[in-house]
């Protein structure tokens, strides 16, 4: 990736002179450098001028885009596959790219990312983008640094015009994925792997340029597999297990990817609900898996910072500790509902359950017991299915004593009501387990300027 240079004076290429005009010898660029005094950056100008915070524009004060000189020429010697001349960068000898699908021979700017030429409409940039919207008001001579541009051939004719070219410290893919979302609207896919990397690209450009709507649809979208609420997490694990019963294979991204993302990004609402999986895996499935297990990747992801290996390990015991107070609750007999009297005394015979009171406050104490003894060897003695995820566990729980099949339907259904709770109160505490900035319920927005 090319860094930022200081303005230089035009000077030649190995190639055709980049003073040329002559559209017969049009084959590289002009470049006009301005005073060599201070400028102030992109993100400070917009930070004056639309009020924004500097602490917002983090990601667009680290490597934001720029006009500079540019060494781009022709080589009429080759051709692409769609019959144009090849472009060369003259200083570093590095062939250029057009996009296949991102040229337009009508295009008004050229964004390069990497070795990859966008020609594109600055109107539909600046339309969406704070910062390209700045980038064309501001651009005067006494604000910009250096003017660039590039001869552009104009479709299949001999006609030429110069195109300005904007130098983007992006990733080419990235660059791609957000210019084709602005273009034809952003289409998601399944919250899979491959899906993770195109939407978070959008999601880290459109932050970085100030892409309010686009972002405020990627955060949406990716909301869907890290949500903020019980219900979509809930439809998010029937998903799952739906693709398991099939047979299927879908692995949502890693945990790390996704922590790391709402780190950059100023997303804290992604963060409960990856830690919280992150949690559900053993200290071995995190950090040594296996090739069949959800969490290996090859390369494995970047590890979390410091600090969030610490909120990490600190939530986990958090969720133990839920698992065990779950289990020993149930066996307090607070679900067993008030047993019925007749006139001859307490019945010692198990009747079925009417108007929502307990006929055999014995038996059903007997029964919960025994779905004591039963979870706490398979959660906590045998480390089962479930064992490190207490949502998971409270559900199981609440259907031990099933309404459709058991005498007591009244106790039957105390113990899944009990369950519902213990679920919504577990939901709303993952925040506080992971040492989280907020605590209860938060939702995606447009992100407050």
């Amino acid at each position: 990736m090319e860094p930022p240079t200081t303005p230089r004076t035009a000077r030649t290429s190995p190639g055709p002179s980049i003073k040329s005009t002559d559209s017969d010898s049009a084959t590289s660029l002009v470049s006009t450098a301005t005073s060599p005094s201070a400028v102030p950056s992109i993100s400070s100008r917009i930070s004056v001028r639309h009020g924004i915070s500097e602490e917002t524009l983090t990601l667009l004060s680290a490597n934001p885009p720029e006009t500079k000189f540019t060494d781009l020429a022709y080589n009429p010697q080759t051709k692409d596959e769609r019959g144009h001349a090849t472009i060369v960068d003259a200083e570093t000898g590095v062939e250029v790219q057009r996009h296949a699908d991102l040229w337009f021979d009508d295009g008004s700017v050229i964004c390069r990312a990497e070795n990859t030429l966008f020609c594109v409409h600055m109107s539909q940039l600046a339309r969406h983008s704070l910062v390209f919207h700045d980038m064309v008001m501001l651009s005067h001579p006494e604000t910009s640094r250096v003017e660039s541009t590039m001869l552009v051939h104009e479709g299949k004719t001999t006609a030429s015009r110069r195109v300005p070219v904007v130098y983007l410290y992006d990733s080419a893919e990235d660059v791609g994925n957000l210019l084709t979302a602005l273009y034809d609207g952003p289409n998601f896919g399944n919250n899979d792997d491959d899906d993770f990397r195109a939407v978070s690209g959008i999601l880290r450009l459109s932050t970085k340029y100030l892409i309010d709507s686009l972002r405020a649809k990627a955060l949406a979208h990716l909301s869907i597999a890290w949500p903020s609420d019980l219900k979509t997490w809930d439809a998010r694990e029937d998903l799952s297990r739906g693709y398991e019963i099939e047979g299927r294979t879908h692995r949502y991204p890693h945990p790390f990817s996704v922590i790391s993302l709402a780190r950059e990004v100023n997303a804290p609402y992604l963060l409960p609900s990856a830690f919280y999986e992150l949690s559900r895996y053993s200290t071995t499935q995190i950090f040594e898996p296996n090739e069949d297990e959800p969490l290996y990747r090859s390369p494995p992801p970047p590890s979390l910072l410091a600090s969030d290996m610490q909120r990490l390990f600190l939530g986990k015991e958090a969720s133990q500790h839920t698992i065990t107070a779950l289990i020993q609750s149930m066996g307090s007999g607070q679900y067993i509902r008030h047993p019925q009297q007749n006139a001859m005394g307490h019945s010692h015979f198990r009747k079925t359950s009417a108007n929502g009171v307990c006929v055999s406050a014995a038996a059903c104490r007997k029964d919960f017991t025994e779905l004591v003894d039963l979870a706490t060897q398979h959660y906590l003695f045998d480390r089962e299915r479930g064992c490190y995820d207490p949502l998971y566990v409270a559900e199981e729980l609440g259907q031990l004593k099933s309404a459709e099949f058991s005498e007591c339907k009244a106790c039957a259904k105390s113990l899944e009501s009990w369950a519902a709770r213990e679920r919504e109160k577990i939901w709303k505490m993952i925040p506080f387990w992971f040492r989280l900035e907020t605590g209860g319920d938060l939702s995606p927005t447009v992100r407050s300027l």
